[in-house]
């Protein structure tokens, strides 16, 4: 049996003619994949024109925003959703338990998208905070429950997250296809609304599923005291009300401006990974074996934000590249500039399986998740030494570069996307501590949240250096860093234990 075995509920547990019911592995993989096939959709399919749509003119239907100014409120954004994945782990450990946790939380991505729907701004900030809230709930979960499905040293683990990655980017695809379609032909918040339909879909499909899902018992697996549980949502909607308070007033007084709440947001992602670290490492309920692997997994967590410091940009900076410097025309055929980041999601949902096959068949012969790790920064990096090329040698402002060049950028970010993330994953569920299992990878979210929070501001600087300098500068960072992640591979394996 690959499941767990740490919870002996069988009422708790898929059949066990589920194991490999799904092309040999647990068939709540199936339903757990096509949740994020419509939770990607709608999440990057909105991710793919919201910089869009934060930049375009007022009379056009935007916001009307500088590109530097929309790539730092996109960016703070997504630091945003990633930073509430915290609560998200926690709220699932000792509340809500995974299963409801997940499913709250599609409930609050749907309103969300369904608010941005409405085309005016405060609908469009409601929406993002309902959306921030949703994905920080069933996000870090998600992931949680896919790796309850295989004991932790069964060899299968890691395929099954590139399939559950693949499946991811099915999402990611076809979402920018449709929302980027309407947003250009119909109006930006006709391409929210498909984003809002496309989360309804995964919700009924995962509450349709959800006799295949090991751990979706209604209690949390450690959960709080009833005393002390009463007092946790009290405090929960106190500490909720005080902020939305104290916010509104700092707003309305002209002190919360949009570039000082970018800010904040970009300090609260440095402090929050630092503080977490400190209250694993120094946590009673963590054994000093779990405290161990923990160390390694400090530079995993690193690596992580390089890298997706340069992956998120594929829906800012090279969105807006996309937009105003290349051609939107492959063989005589013409399409949204958005459509771009589809390409992403093409290139990883037909590498995945060969990816997937590849560790399969090489066994415990495949690279060290470290190695796997570090090729996929490097690459991400060398996905923007690539852009330095056609941003070269032009005059002006105003040249188009071919289609070709952005698409070869996000083959090779895809493609460092499924080593890094699949990797990054399942080595977070083997070197959880049992007591902070959905909180260890609300962790490696957090990691998402900082690289996130860098981008905001780092992207302040688009408008200001030629794009040759802002493309090369943060490429050659991100592979040096790949490459220091390899330089330690020897150590990693060491502690790195029982992660292959």
């Amino acid at each position: 049996m690959s499941r767990t075995t740490v919870d002996v509920d069988p009422g708790n547990q898929p059949p066990p003619e589920d194991d490999t019911a799904f092309f040999g592995q647990p068939k709540g993989l199936l339903t757990l994949s096509g949740l994020e096939v419509w939770e990607r959709f709608s999440f990057l399919g909105m991710q793919a024109i919201l910089v869009l749509y934060f930049a375009d003119s007022v009379a056009h239907g935007g916001m009307g925003m500088a590109a530097g100014t929309a790539a730092s409120v996109s960016a703070a954004y997504g630091t945003l959703v990633y930073l509430v994945s915290v609560a998200g782990g926690w709220l699932a450990d000792r509340m809500l338990g995974s299963y409801r946790a997940v499913l709250w939380g599609g409930i609050l991505i749907a309103c969300g998208h369904y608010s941005m729907a409405v085309p005016t701004a405060t609908m469009t900030w409601v929406g993002l905070g309902l959306i921030s809230a949703g994905t920080g709930l069933l996000k870090p979960n998600v992931a949680t429950m896919v790796g309850k499905l295989y004991r932790t040293d069964d060899e299968r683990r890691d395929a099954g997250f590139a399939l559950y990655y693949m499946a991811i980017n099915i999402g990611a695809f076809a979402g920018p296809l449709i929302t980027g379609w309407l947003g250009d032909h119909k109006g930006w918040h006709w391409g929210f609304s498909a984003a809002a339909i496309g989360m309804t879909f995964g919700l009924v499909q995962y509450v349709a599923g959800r006799r295949h899902l090991a751990g979706r018992r209604h209690a949390a697996e450690f959960a709080l005291a009833p005393e002390a549980m009463g007092r946790a949502v009290r405090l929960i909607v106190v500490g909720v009300v005080v902020a939305g308070v104290i916010a509104t007033a700092l707003a309305l007084a002209g002190w919360l401006t949009m570039d000082r709440f970018v800010d904040l947001l970009t300090l609260v992602s440095v402090i929050a990974p630092v503080v977490y670290f400190a209250v694993m490492f120094r946590s009673p309920r963590v054994t000093a074996e779990e405290r161990g692997r923990l160390k390694p997994y400090v530079v995993l967590f690193l690596a992580s934000t390089v890298f997706n410091f340069i992956l998120f940009q594929a829906y800012s900076t090279m969105m807006l590249l996309a937009s105003t410097n290349a051609e939107t025309t492959i063989l005589g055929f013409d399409f949204p500039a958005s459509w771009y980041a589809s390409a992403l999601g093409a290139f990883e949902v037909g590498l995945a399986p060969f990816v997937a096959a590849l560790w399969v068949r090489m066994g415990r012969r495949q690279p060290h998740a470290s190695n796997k790790i570090a090729i996929g920064v490097v690459l991400g990096g060398l996905s923007f030494l690539l852009m330095v090329l056609p941003t070269s040698g032009h005059s002006s402002d105003d040249y188009l570069m071919s289609a070709w060049w952005i698409v070869g950028s996000y083959l090779l970010l895809g493609l460092g996307d499924i080593l890094l993330e699949t990797s990054g994953m399942s080595a977070t569920t083997k070197l959880a501590p049992a007591a902070f299992s959905s909180q260890t990878m609300s962790l490696w979210f957090l990691s998402l949240a900082l690289a996130n929070g860098i981008q905001a501001q780092t992207v302040k600087l688009y408008d200001d250096v030629s794009h040759p300098a802002y493309f090369g500068v943060n490429g050659a960072i991100a592979v040096a860093a790949g490459l220091a992640v390899m330089a330690a591979a020897p150590w990693l394996r060491r502690t790195m234990h029982p992660v292959h």
